[in-house]
């Protein structure tokens, strides 16, 4: 069957009309960084006159990037690390335990993934305060307690998608056979199922990552002092009651996107050989 060219030029040209929509905000902030505020006020969309590091200099002076760049990695590996670990041997258990009780849990667990945050934000805190106290163990203003948050929210979206993986692309027969040559339940997940799940664990991973890097609103209600600040908070700093440093915010924003982009190109294949097979095997 011959191919149409003019729809074929039609649906490149929309291709490339979308992909210039969606990459026009990374064009404003790159452009506007290297931008005086006059200049900025006087065209947006115009490129700089002049290319200078200045404003990036301030900037990472101002939000003490170094700092907040730190915070924000420990928050982020180990929440995701904790997040893929628990998920991935909750969901194993749920798809092999096969009774009313494990689909129950399952469910429950699930079920958390509809609760907007913004209806719990105000009781956690409270309860997180008052769980702090009672066991001595610093939850707010907190780099451990943060993270113990981000594994509580992000456990549900982990089980659903190791759950459906597993559940399509893992064999009983090969836990079966493992099991025959001896292998104990911590020497089957890790030797024999876990390996199995590559895909779509960095799936998990890269969803995690971009979340909890990106995440402004839990940091902002669990952290308060200056030592603590992620990136999203040490964000702030640029934007006053009553001025706003916008060529500095941006940046600033332009060394907090570039990390998260060189991750997400690196595993950005692991995505789609996750998807694929789920849906092939599903």
């Amino acid at each position: 069957m011959r191919k149409n060219p003019v729809g074929k030029a039609i649906a490149n040209i929309l291709v490339i009309l979308f992909c210039c929509i969606y990459l026009f905000p990374v064009y404003m902030v790159i452009v506007n960084a290297f931008k005086s505020r006059a200049e900025l006020y006087e065209n947006i969309f115009a490129l700089p006159q002049s290319l200078t590091l200045e404003y990036f200099r301030g900037a990472l002076k101002k939000m003490d990037f170094v700092m907040a760049f730190k915070n924000s990695l420990i928050v982020t590996i180990i929440a995701v690390l904790i997040i893929v670990v628990l998920s991935a041997m909750t969901a194993w258990m749920f798809v092999r335990a096969k009774n009313k009780l494990s689909k129950i849990l399952y469910n429950m667990l699930i079920l958390t993934m509809l609760i907007p945050f913004q209806t719990i934000m105000m009781p956690l805190m409270q309860e997180m305060n008052q769980f702090g106290k009672f066991f001595g163990i610093p939850f707010k203003d907190s780099l451990g307690g943060l993270i113990f948050m981000y594994v509580g929210f992000g456990a549900g979206m982990g089980v659903f998608l190791f759950y459906g993986f597993i559940k399509s692309s893992v064999p009983v027969s090969l836990e079966e056979a493992a099991i025959i040559d001896g292998c104990n339940i911590w020497q089957l997940f890790w030797r024999i199922v876990f390996p199995i799940l590559k895909s779509i664990t960095v799936t998990v991973i890269i969803l995690d990552v971009i979340w909890i890097w990106n995440d402004y609103l839990l940091p902002s209600l669990t952290l308060t002092s200056i030592r603590n600040k992620t990136i999203p908070l040490a964000m702030s700093l640029f934007f006053g009651q009553y001025n706003i440093e916008w060529n500095m915010a941006m940046a600033a924003l332009t060394f907090t996107i570039i990390p998260v982009i060189v991750f997400y190109l690196l595993c950005q294949k692991h995505i789609i050989k996750g998807v694929a097979a789920g849906a092939v095997k599903g």
